[in-house]
């Protein structure tokens, strides 16, 4: 989860030999008992002696760069120094369109681990699935590379190809594949009607204008579908995103009360975000489907509505990503992204690694084999095909739902979902 944080403009591109020099002076100036940067005299130490002996020469810029990342890698995964052409690709996941493979990559047991493959991207074509562990970039090992790293090395022109190489449980060698750049375009909100008056809509990144977008999206499928009886949102795969929008979509649904508090340094509260009752769709049925690559920003839009027992969870436990990152300008293009607070549900949960809990659990997208006999009854002849059968009765209005729902999780949320709306209705009456 990132936030935007402007701060005073800092200059990082200095010698080697003045940064040896001020960690010096400033490692002097001091008793060692009460001097912080007492040990930066050992860095600089380190770094001097590799610049005069080290056997191949060495490039000063990269060994300050290397020793900054290095440091943030002691913090947590998501902490991390961002040169210019880094800010350039958080520009550009901001806007939704780049050049590369398609490949969403987080860092899972201190391995770069696949959270998902974008739908329709060279990725998702090549097979790869969430939970694949990238060992290699082009024969470049992927430890101790950061996140960063990673998708700087994937992206690039379209057309061009870069060779990845995987681990996958269940496959005993690791396997390369071969990936065409292309030009991603992330549409962040997809949907269409599962039934009159009940729309499904697939959120598949918060960027700017996400909320905005399912509003627009909403505003159509109402209209195309004569109102609005229920809504099922589509939560999985979505790896997070911009804050704010996770919160004006949360806003979206809950007229009232806290939607999501973040905590820093010493447990003290930073913000804390709450709804407004303008412009909510509270007067419907919602269902929620999560999965485990659902991720921070995702995380909080589905505990929120959990905690407020605005909708139902369905699916399988989040991934697990509670944490803020604020983006920090260091001037000069360079920035950190450094971890500044947790993030809290309503009932003041924390996402962090226990992820958030589906009400209801379906393990898979795809149905589950059947038993012997269930299938038996399956591969019998249907009722359609015995002599003189009655004609089906025309479909009610507001029945005429899709008769073929491929996804399994998502055909058990839409029948979770008809309930609930049967049942509201039925009180209504």
């Amino acid at each position: 989860m990132m936030v935007r944080a402007k701060l005073r403009r800092l200059t990082v591109a200095a010698s080697a030999i003045a940064v040896c020099s001020l960690i010096i002076a400033v490692a002097v100036a001091a008793p060692r008992a009460t001097n912080p940067y007492y040990r930066l005299k050992i860095f600089a130490k380190v770094l001097s002696e590799v610049e005069r002996y080290y056997v191949e020469p060495v490039d000063k810029e990269a060994l300050i760069y290397g020793a900054i990342n290095g440091m943030l890698r002691t913090l947590d995964p998501h902490s991390s120094f961002m040169r210019p052409e880094d800010f350039k690709i958080l520009e550009e996941d901001t806007r939704g369109e780049f050049g590369g493979v398609g490949l969403e990559v987080g860092i899972q047991d201190d391995l770069l681990t696949v959270i998902t493959p974008l739908s329709g991207s060279p990725a998702e074509r090549a097979g790869l699935k969430p939970g694949d562990v990238l060992i290699a970039i082009d024969d470049k090992p992927t430890q101790p590379m950061s996140i960063e790293d990673a998708i700087r090395l994937m992206r690039g022109k379209p057309g061009t190809t870069v060779t990845a190489t995987f681990e996958r449980k269940g496959v005993e060698k690791p396997f390369d594949v071969v990936l065409e750049r292309a030009v991603i375009e992330v549409e962040s909100v997809q949907g269409d009607l599962l039934a009159s008056g009940i729309p499904w809509v697939r959120v598949r990144a918060f960027q700017d204008g996400t909320t905005a977008d399912v509003k627009k999206r909403l505003g159509r499928l109402k209209k195309a579908g004569g109102g609005l009886r229920g809504i099922l949102l589509d939560l999985r795969r979505n790896p997070g995103g911009v804050l704010n929008e996770a919160v004006l979509l949360s806003d979206l649904f809950i007229s009232k009360g806290v939607i999501v508090t973040t905590r820093g340094q010493g447990d003290t509260t930073l913000t804390t975000y709450k709804a407004r009752r303008r412009g909510t769709i509270d007067d419907v049925p919602l269902v929620v489907l999560v999965d485990g690559a659902s991720a921070s920003a995702a995380e909080i839009v589905a505990g929120a509505l959990q905690d407020h027992g605005r909708a139902l969870i369905v699916g399988t436990r989040s991934y697990g990503k509670g944490s803020v990152q604020s983006l920090i300008d260091l001037g000069d293009g360079f920035g950190l992204k450094l971890t500044v607070a947790r993030y809290f549900t309503p009932s003041g949960r924390s996402i962090q690694v226990n992820g958030v809990t589906p009400d209801i659990s379906v393990e898979s997208r795809q149905a589950p084999v059947p038993d012997p006999e269930t299938a038996a009854i399956a591969a019998a002849l249907g009722e359609g095909e015995l002599p003189g059968h009655l004609e089906p009765l025309p479909a009610k209005e507001g029945e005429a739902e899709k008769q073929t729902i491929d996804d399994y999780q998502l055909r058990i949320a839409f029948q979770l979902l008809k309930g609930l709306v049967r049942q509201r209705r039925a009180l209504a009456d």
